[in-house]
């Protein structure tokens, strides 16, 4: 029988046995991308196009979707969590999200092996990152055509390293916001000055305010100065 309950106020129909037992356990302890939620509801506004890169089971992009007037297209490498994060959204009555399995990466398009992993928020193209249950190869997008195709201008991405390739390489004409989160146990801190340097090349600025660890916003830098709140320090 399929157990149900909400997480960051999006309801969850799965059991036990479709997650590994620490992503069950993260997910009815509440800790499940706990603050990856949190700054998503601050980062998305009304009217926002959103691309999402690693839709895991849906739940950040339930947390997406449930904002006003928002269309979003997310794509995972891996098509389980695909089918998870489909029903997760029909579970919330969320129409306004377009699923899609795919590797989105920057530039020409071809065939990646993709590594998937019992605990599916590991799974990479990264073989050396450990243990994989299975190996499937997956074609490429080219992200600067689907932003422009669907005239994006939100970007969210969970991709296990690979966002230093791609932000390394993407134009992201016409995006004005960047979630991301870092993995510096996959490239170090050179991997993260790398994408610091790209996002700055691209008049994108490190956005203090909706930033968390690891969890971080870029922003388009256009010189305005900020009001104080003081709530920004809690």
């Amino acid at each position: 029988m399929r157990h149900e309950f909400f997480i960051h106020g999006v309801r969850v129909p799965i059991t036990a046995n479709e997650v590994s037992p620490v992503i069950w356990e993260a997910l009815t302890s509440g800790r499940y991308e706990a603050k990856e939620a949190r700054l998503v509801r601050r980062l998305v506004r009304e009217g926002d196009c959103v691309l999402e890169l690693g839709a895991g089971i849906g739940v950040i992009t339930s947390v997406i979707a449930s904002t006003p007037h928002v269309k979003v297209w997310s794509y995972d490498a891996n098509p389980y969590t695909v089918s998870l994060a489909e029903r997760v959204a029909k579970a919330n009555n969320l129409d306004n999200v377009t699923f899609s399995h795919g590797l989105v990466t920057a530039g020409s398009s071809g065939n990646h092996l993709f590594y998937i992993r019992s605990d599916f928020w590991m799974s990479s193209l990264i073989a050396e990152q450990g243990p994989y249950v299975e190996v499937i190869e997956t074609p490429s997008l080219d992200v600067d055509t689907i932003i422009s195709k669907r005239d994006i201008n939100v970007l969210v991405m969970d991709i296990e390293g690979a966002e230093r390739q791609l932000l390394g390489s993407a134009r992201l004409d016409g995006v004005d916001r960047v979630f991301l989160e870092l993995h510096d146990h996959l490239y170090g801190l050179a991997g993260i000055r790398d994408i610091f340097h790209a996002m700055l090349l691209r008049n994108f600025s490190y956005d203090p305010r909706n930033s968390s660890g690891a969890c971080i916003v870029f922003s388009r830098d256009l010189g305005a100065i900020r009001t104080y709140n003081p709530d920004d320090d809690l």
